[in-house]
């Protein structure tokens, strides 16, 4: 059964706009959100405003645009304050009107917008971020690295085809001095949600050849369209931080301030003042060599200066130095030939003594040696004689042979034998019977 009081859809929708836009509590306030989905179509700009819990969901969604005569004036009024773009991801404070549309529903029309709020928001972060590394006591890590004194191998982060790189690299070929520089370009993504993992995927690639690099470059030109919210992240600002190799980076203009500007080893303001930074350090260093060379230089001339003046009183000495050189030791040779005469002289004197106290010892010794076989040769000599056969035959013996052989045992003889006896005096032959 149908009611008399019933609305067709747009009626309703009519109604409830209406409703809307007549509320006062509903037009002209301040919101704030987070901006999702941003693109600009025919000069207007359409987005959506988002709230998120702390956990990071979703608890609140509406559309809204800015018209195209109001983006026009707030769009060059916010990058002026901020240094950006409006653009997805930006934490907001707008002011507007809420809206119904008989197809599209309830949206809300932008009005104005308060930079101050963004840029609060954006330093709240980078002071989470810097508290976070400060706790984990990574912060200052890569700024007490040292910086080489000549950094020519240059690993450089960058999109290749940036204006930015361009003048870092055109900087760096055409330095006034000369200097060789050997880079090698890592490309990455410098702009939106991807860039800390493509920066960190190409740091984790530079790691991968460490020694190969005296140092990295960050580098990101700025530009109408600059976003750098991608470097303000806490990943990457720990990565930054905790790399081996001292980094250096120039991302945007010159009042662009991300987190790595304040944890890097070198900040400087764009691409080309890090090309800049390189040849003034190259330049540094070559003229302190060239000053110390020509402190080495004249301290070698006055050092040779003095040695010549040295040898100029050398040589003026030298010929009364070796006069009372060659008195002196022929002072130390007549004292050596006195002594050594005075000493040979002893010498002999003890060795003539010594000699003929040995002399006297051999001779003694000599005497006995010889005299005592002397006796004992006569004593045989007497024993010999009176043993000898004639002394023996005198006293009565005799001796037999026979056949020339003495005859000690009679049984040795056989009847017939004919014996030989001789005496003291004579001798007898006899036959054995």
């Amino acid at each position: 059964m149908l009611s008399d009081n019933r609305l067709t859809l747009s009626q309703f929708q009519q109604l409830v706009g209406t409703t809307i836009r007549q509320n006062p509590a509903l037009q002209g306030v301040w919101v704030a959100a987070e901006l999702s989905d941003v693109r600009v179509s025919g000069g207007h700009c359409y987005m959506e405003l988002i709230e998120k819990d702390q956990r990071g969901a979703t608890v609140a969604k509406a559309r809204a645009m800015i018209w195209a005569n109001t983006f026009a004036m707030l769009r060059p009024k916010f990058y002026v304050a901020t240094g950006r773009d409006i653009s997805t991801g930006m934490k907001v404070l707008v002011r507007g009107s809420a809206n119904h549309h008989n197809l599209y529903g309830l949206s809300f029309t932008i009005s104005d917008i308060d930079p101050s709020y963004t840029m609060g928001d954006l330093e709240r972060l980078r002071r989470e971020i810097l508290a976070k590394l400060a706790e984990e006591g990574v912060i200052n890590l890569n700024r007490e690295l040292p910086f080489p004194e000549l950094p020519q191998r240059i690993a450089v982060i960058s999109s290749g085809g940036a204006a930015g790189y361009g003048d870092f690299m055109n900087q760096l070929d055409s330095n006034p001095d000369g200097f060789r520089f050997y880079t090698m370009l890592y490309p990455a993504i410098m702009q939106g949600d991807r860039t800390s993992a493509s920066v960190r995927e190409m740091l984790d690639q530079v790691e991968m050849a460490l020694d190969f690099w005296d140092c990295v470059v960050i580098i990101r030109g700025g530009g109408a369209t600059t976003d750098l919210n991608g470097f303000d992240d806490l990943e990457l600002a720990r990565r930054v931080a905790t790399f081996p190799l001292p980094v250096m980076v120039g991302i945007g203009h010159e009042r662009d301030r991300t987190v790595l500007d304040e944890i890097a080893c070198v900040r400087c303001k764009t691409p080309t003042a890090v090309a800049a930074a390189l040849c003034d350090r190259l330049r540094d260093s070559y003229a302190r060599v060239i000053d110390r060379v020509r402190r080495i230089a004249k301290y070698s001339g006055d050092a040779l200066k003095g040695e010549q003046h040295r040898l100029v009183n050398i040589e003026t000495s030298v010929p009364a130095l070796a006069r009372t050189r060659l008195l002196q030791a022929g002072k130390r040779l007549d004292n050596t030939a006195h002594l050594l005469e005075r000493s040979v002289s002893k010498r002999f004197s003890t060795e003539e003594k010594r000699v003929s106290l040995l002399r006297a010892r051999y001779e003694s010794a000599l005497k006995n040696i010889t005299e005592k076989p002397r006796i004992r040769l006569t004593n045989l000599e007497n024993l010999l004689r009176v043993l000898s056969p004639e002394n023996t035959l005198k006293r009565g013996y005799s001796i037999t042979r026979v056949n020339g052989q003495a005859v000690r045992d009679a049984a040795a003889l056989s009847e017939g034998d004919v014996i030989e006896t001789t005496f003291a005096q004579g001798i007898v032959k006899s036959t054995v019977n």
